[in-house]
């Protein structure tokens, strides 16, 4: 069971991967990032629906409190997704993924402001090699570069950021529902939220293109099959390997911009994703770790 779990982990973090991919096709060929994101929140949705549907005991549909912080979640897988497609057309898949796996950095530093985590010296300086890491990927000090922009940049931090909103509102649901009923309302608000700024003429179109069968792919790998495969598999398995294995994601994705999308990057750019990816995966295996250590005393 522990094997298969860990399969499932990986698999949520490949779909994801893919997903970025598939995004960054759509938007070459014209759709707009909204767009893009609303599909694949409202195809997440029904998958999700159809999940609590099969598993409805113990939902806390009828909690005050799961409503709040799933709505919360909601609002940060919108900010998630609409961002990080918005950074893919302003620069590229394997920029704004590794941007949004910066994530981890915006929990720690939200955990610091709030007192939920003790600032040290260790955790300032993993934060600091990160932001060298965002500096050297981007290339925000060569303005001649071209390959990043400054709004690429900033969407893909704000992916990452609106990711860490997402942990949280998931984080103090959990106690008051099923997972399944925390993704309905997440993914419910997500699709209310992203419908104002999609263009209407193109979300009405997609449902008569060509292209709609990459809208579908795209949403059961990006949200329906991805989200369910995430949170089974992590039932049994160890959060600091779920760290670990979640580096997938941006490989993975990477991996589609350079094979697929011919993104090209530079051997500086390289050197900061992989100042990044260890660094980030360091620091959640690191709390991971802390946090599993009172249970086992």
């Amino acid at each position: 069971m522990v094997n298969l779990s860990t399969a499932f982990v990986v698999l949520a973090a490949l779909c994801w991967g893919l997903s970025g991919g598939i995004g960054g096709i759509l938007m070459a060929d014209g759709w707009d990032a909204f767009v893009v994101s609303l599909y694949r929140g409202a195809i997440g949705l029904l998958f999700v629906l159809v999940w609590l549907a099969l598993r409805p005991r113990g939902s806390g549909l009828a909690s005050r409190r799961l409503w709040g912080w799933s709505a919360i979640a909601g609002l940060g897988v919108a900010g998630n997704f609409a961002f990080y497609f918005v950074s893919i057309a302003e620069g590229s898949v394997a920029v704004a993924a590794t941007l949004m796996y910066c994530a981890p950095v915006f929990v720690y530093l939200v955990s610091f402001a709030f007192k939920l985590e003790s600032p040290t010296p260790l955790k300032w300086a993993a934060i600091a090699v990160v932001m060298l890491g965002v500096v050297l990927l981007t290339r925000i000090y060569d303005v001649g570069a071209g390959s990043v922009t400054l709004v690429g940049a900033g969407a893909g931090l704000l992916s990452g950021l609106c990711y860490a909103v997402f942990i949280f509102g998931f984080k103090y649901a959990a106690p008051h529902g099923s997972p399944q009923a925390i993704l309905v309302i997440a993914f419910a608000v997500l699709v209310t939220v992203l419908i104002w700024p999609a263009d209407a003429d193109q979300a009405v179109a997609v449902l008569s293109t060509s292209s709609w069968p990459l809208f579908v792919v795209l949403g059961v790998l990006g949200a329906g099959l991805s989200f369910i495969l995430y949170i089974v598999g992590l039932k049994h398995t160890a959060p600091a390997v779920a760290s670990i294995l979640a580096m997938v994601e941006p490989i993975t994705a990477s991996l589609f911009g350079v094979v697929v999308l011919n993104e090209n990057l530079v051997g500086l750019q390289i050197f900061g994703m992989g100042l990044i990816l260890v660094t980030v995966t360091a620091l959640s295996v690191t709390s991971s770790a802390r946090r599993a250590q009172p249970l086992a005393e």
